[in-house]
C-alpha cells in the first residue's frame, strides 16, 4: 500500500494540529513533526480556497533551505467561510462566541488546502466542505466554549466535539476536512508523487 510505495521518502508534517497528527497515525503513515513559527498573513484580495493555498505554501517556507531529496513536507491551512468572509482561530472567549453565534442557523464552508514541497517541487490541493448548523441558543454556545478548547480551531469549533453533536444538522463533502485535514486528497497526492517519483 501507501506506506511501501512512499518507504524511501521521509514524510514531514510541519503542523502541531493534534487532529491532523493523528489523522496520519490512523493511515498508518510513518512521519515526523517539525514546527516552526510563522505569521499567517496573507493578501486581502484572496478568498475561499486562494487563502488556504497561499497560507499553506507559506507555511513551508521556513523549511525550504533545509530539506533533503527524499524528504516531503506536509503544511495545511483551514479557515471557515461565511458570508464572503474567512474566520480563522479566535483570539479570545469573546471572539469565539461572536463567530459561533454568526455559524448558527447558517450554512457555511469548510476550507482546507494541503502543500506538498518535495526536492523542487510543490503540490498544493484543497477542498471544500459544506456545513450546517441549528438555530443555537448562547447557553448552548457557552457550554461548549466553557467546557472545550475552541481558540485552536478555525471558525472557534470542532466538528467532533459536543457542539458538533448537537448543532450540526447537515454536511456536504469529507468530514475529515472540517475535523482538519482531508485525508482523502493526502492519501492521493502521496499516491501521485510516489508515481511521479
Amino acid at each position: 500500500m501507501l506506506n511501501d510505495k512512499i518507504k524511501d521518502f521521509n514524510i514531514i508534517l510541519a503542523s502541531a494540529s493534534p487532529r491532523r497528527q493523528a489523522f496520519l497515525k490512523a493511515m498508518d503513515l510513518n512521519f515526523e513533526i517539525r514546527l516552526k513559527p510563522i505569521e499567517e498573513i496573507y493578501p486581502e484580495n484572496l478568498k475561499k480556497e486562494e487563502i488556504t493555498d497561499f497560507l499553506s505554501k507559506l507555511k513551508s517556507e521556513p523549511f525550504l533551505e533545509t530539506l533533503q531529496t527524499n524528504d516531503i513536507l506536509i503544511t495545511s491551512d483551514t479557515i471557515v467561510w461565511l458570508e464572503g468572509k474567512a474566520l480563522g482561530k479566535p483570539k479570545d472567549e469573546a471572539e469565539a462566541f461572536l463567530m459561533i453565534k454568526s455559524l448558527s442557523n447558517k450554512t457555511h464552508q469548510v476550507v482546507t488546502s494541503i502543500c506538498f514541497t518535495h526536492k523542487s517541487m510543490q503540490d498544493v490541493v484543497n477542498t471544500i466542505t459544506k456545513v450546517t448548523f441549528k438555530a443555537l441558543t448562547d447557553a448552548e454556545i457557552n457550554h461548549y466554549i466553557s467546557t472545550y478548547q475552541p481558540l485552536d480551531k478555525a471558525g472557534a469549533y470542532g466538528i467532533q466535539e459536543w457542539i458538533g453533536a448537537i448543532g450540526i444538522t447537515s454536511i456536504e463533502g469529507s468530514y475529515n476536512n472540517v475535523v482538519g485535514l482531508p485525508t482523502h486528497l493526502l492519501y492521493k497526492t502521496l499516491n501521485s508523487i510516489a508515481d511521479r517519483n
